[in-house]
């Protein structure tokens, strides 16, 4: 049996995969890599543009990212985090674009507002108190606020038509906001990379089974989905980064590390309308407040994006209950995962969850009316006849074992890493594609250790990302210069007031 000896065996051919695969070859252009691919095609997954990551998320107008404690105050953590992570995404493909090895970065991300939009005295007070936590930091320093109908009007047309002028409304919006491609974005990741010599795309191959050898290099099993033939690579280093299927994969290597780890499977759909005449009328991502008792994924927003070149306005996403942890994945996907090491988790969580997955049952129940009248609660004048339905792809939040519950849920994205830094996933969701630069920069930081105790990495990082090693939360003229730069070189300033 013929065995391919690699360096670098990256799962997945999404952004994280590529961004790391990247990431690798700039910094050791010798490495030999390969990416596996189950589709046909790169990124047609959830770094798709309809599959949920079509935005540049910051911590702008997410208002899920900002929490109020026990006490009443805000809690804006997470948004800081969000946000300096975002910022390192751009510098990377700043610097990739100043290099040749990103061409047109209009075809992935171009400029636009992001709002955020509430109703009613509850609403508006937490609003209000975001704005000001927020706006006191020079992350947000940019933050507008507004409680005014005329001013909210000019900022976003289309929601405040035909509103009663008596409602109590509040919005705040930054005009530097992004909207992001990461399906393009990741084509010409993994195009850039085929310019290695060393580096090899396999499209249709399927990850059948991983054994980790006495050498600890990883032998994996791949099947040709057309010749179902097999074949085995021998990996010093793997990466699961395949979105939903990364858990059952991290499942198959049986490092100590994923015990405990599942899967809660939920799916969404998108309102679409590509009338241009609606359309031409909202420019800017406008977010509201999540219902309560509905997962993170399902934020209302009306949202201008880029699809594959064409401009569209979407609405949602209505979160629905699933088994499958990918779009195109198996109803048996949920079941599949139960292991013994984390039944418990999965059972304790769907305990204590009932009311979410109540939602999720009845979302998935909606009549196409339903959604719409949901819709007029932003765009008043919306026309059932102007929407189609649109799937916007699965996510697997993250089930751990804790010892006070048994099990809690977890919205946001993690890495798990084998103790000798030989295999490392990524699981979870939002934000997700957003962060993958400063996400895979943590899998190099802890799988590739020896490297980045030398010199050379450090400083070809720093090159790449200027603020590499630095906090931007913390160092105000450091953000202001980096910032600076991210604008101009990805042509973000050319609409931006």
């Amino acid at each position: 049996m013929t065995i391919k000896k690699v360096d670098v065996l990256l799962v997945g051919a999404g952004v994280m995969s590529a961004t790391l695969g990247q990431l690798l070859l700039l910094l050791d252009p010798s490495l030999t890599v390969v990416m596996v691919e189950r589709l046909s095609r790169v990124a047609n997954e959830s770094s798709h543009a309809l599959n949920n990551a079509g935005t540049g998320h910051a911590g702008y107008c997410e208002l899920n990212y900002t929490q109020q404690r026990a006490d009443g105050s805000m809690d804006i953590s997470r948004a800081l985090a969000i946000n300096a992570a975002y910022e390192v995404s751009l510098e990377f493909w700043s610097y990739l674009v100043e290099n040749g090895m990103l061409s047109s970065p209009e075809k992935f991300i171009n400029p636009i507002c992001h709002q955020s939009f509430v109703w009613g005295e509850q609403n508006v007070a937490f609003l209000r108190q975001r704005y000001e936590a927020l706006h006191a930091h020079h992350l947000f320093k940019e933050m507008e606020y507004s409680e005014d109908h005329a001013v909210l009007k000019k900022w976003m047309p289309l929601v405040m038509e035909r509103r009663d002028p008596l409602q109590r409304v509040a919005g705040t919006q930054v005009k530097h906001g992004t909207d992001v491609d990461f399906g393009v974005l990741t084509h010409k990741l993994v195009k850039a990379m085929t310019k290695f010599p060393n580096f090899e795309l396999k499209l249709s191959h399927t990850v059948t089974s991983m054994k980790q050898y006495p050498d600890a290099s990883w032998h994996v099993r791949i099947r040709d989905n057309h010749t179902k033939q097999s074949k085995t690579v021998a990996a010093d280093f793997v990466f699961l980064g395949a979105g939903g299927g990364a858990l059952p994969l991290l499942q198959k290597s049986g490092i100590p590390e994923s015990a405990g780890y599942g899967g809660f499977p939920v799916s969404g759909q998108w309102l679409i309308c590509k009338n241009p005449d609606v359309v031409s009328r909202h420019e800017s991502k406008v977010y509201g407040k999540a219902p309560t008792g509905a997962p993170p994924m399902s934020v209302p927003h009306l949202d201008t994006r880029m699809i594959d070149g064409e401009p569209a306005l979407l609405f949602g996403p209505f979160a629905s209950i699933t088994s499958k942890f990918l779009k195109e994945g198996s109803v048996l996907d949920l079941f599949s995962s139960l292991r013994s090491n984390n039944l418990k988790p999965m059972l304790s969580v769907a305990r204590d969850n009932l009311d979410l997955t109540r939602y999720l049952i009845t979302e998935a129940f909606r009549s196409h009316k339903d959604r719409v009248a949901s819709l007029r609660e932003f765009y008043a004048d919306a026309r059932e006849e102007d929407w189609t339905l649109a799937s916007a792809g699965q996510r697997v939040q993250i089930i751990k074992g804790c010892n006070v519950k048994g099990g809690r849920l977890e919205f946001g994205t993690e890495i798990v890493a084998a103790k000798d830094g030989t295999l490392a996933a990524l699981l979870g969701a939002s934000p997700g594609a957003s962060i993958s630069v400063q996400a895979m920069l943590n899998v190099i930081e802890r799988c590739f250790k020896s490297r980045m105790q030398g010199f050379d990495w450090h400083r070809k990082l720093k090159n790449m990302i200027p603020s590499y090693g630095e906090s931007l939360d913390e160092n105000q003229a450091l953000l202001r210069l980096v910032r600076e730069k991210n604008q101009t070189t990805l042509g973000l300033t050319r609409r931006v007031g």
